[in-house]
């Protein structure tokens, strides 16, 4: 027969109470049935835990027994409250790869609202382009990710549509483009040195594209982008939230013709069931962000 939690638990009741009329009462069981719990216990062990003539006195051997139950029970205490901890998503660990605009602007206030409600949950955040982002969450590297929808493979990930990120044009502020903040036609921008970089995959299914297929440069790092953009010798599209609200020399206008938005989501591997912490996190961005738009 296999030790049950049940019996070591009776045994520590009638130790703790000093007998087992009071122990009955808190594990609210009859005196008959919990000290057959005790007596099914010793038969299992081999040895009386309690003196025949004092059923409140431990046995030797029931002295060697007590602290190591105890210490048992304790170790089952934490670990049960660690499981329902985790299930309930205020335990483990979340890993999130985010497009690096997303990661900069939208995450830090979702992270804060997710940290004050999950204090225990182990938070990795990892930025990368669109292309890294899906691969990450292909591979199971991360949970969830966030980033646009152009890419994506509708078969293997479920995406949840947050917020829509218009293009415009960046350029220094002296350029002449600059003196029409209400937005700017792309054929505008047929005049400037175009600067192509990974965005512009969003000008292709437009007209606008040749600007991308006619451009003299190619940037791909968002920080070196910004430092040839500020030497002046050209002009490129961004999404808005890719442009530094803190930029002094450089402007952002909307592109007007043809007009452009990224849908910016999070997404999830369809065939995997992720962890409650993860799923809290989606929820949260789902919740945060859709409101706060």
């Amino acid at each position: 027969m296999s030790i049950k939690l049940q019996q070591l638990k009776h045994f520590v009741f009638v130790v703790e109470e000093g007998g087992f009329r009071a122990a009955a009462n808190r594990a609210n069981r009859s005196q008959a049935a919990l000290s057959t719990s005790i007596k099914e216990l010793e038969k299992i062990l081999g040895q009386p835990l309690f003196e025949t003539g004092n059923k409140s006195t431990l046995t030797p051997f029931g002295e060697i027994c007590l602290p190591k139950i105890i210490q048992f029970l304790n170790v089952y205490k934490a670990l049960d409250n660690d499981l329902r901890a985790a299930a309930a998503g205020q335990q483990g660990r979340v890993r999130i790869a985010s497009v690096p605009s997303v990661a900069a602007k939208l995450i830090p206030s979702v992270l804060g609202a997710f940290c004050e409600q999950y204090p225990n949950v182990e938070v990795s955040l990892i930025d990368d382009n669109a292309a890294g982002v899906e691969a990450r969450l292909l591979s199971g590297e991360v949970d969830v990710a966030l980033g646009n929808s152009s890419s994506l493979d509708e078969d293997t990930i479920d995406f949840t549509p947050l917020i829509s990120d218009p293009i415009g044009v960046v350029c220094l502020k002296d350029n002449p483009i600059a003196s029409q903040p209400e937005g700017i036609e792309w054929q505008t921008l047929l005049q400037q040195p175009f600067i192509r970089n990974g965005t512009c995959t969003l000008l292709d299914p437009t007209p606008a594209r040749t600007l991308s297929e006619q451009a003299l440069y190619s940037v791909e790092n968002i920080t070196s982008l910004f430092s040839v953009l500020e030497l002046g010798i050209g002009v490129t599209t961004l999404p808005k939230l890719a442009f530094p609200t803190n930029e002094t020399r450089l402007t952002w206008i909307p592109l007007i013709d043809p007009p452009l938005k990224r849908q910016i989501g999070i997404f999830r591997l369809s065939d995997r069931t992720i962890s409650p912490q993860a799923q809290a996190f989606h929820d949260l961005c789902v919740q945060y962000l859709k409101v706060n738009q």
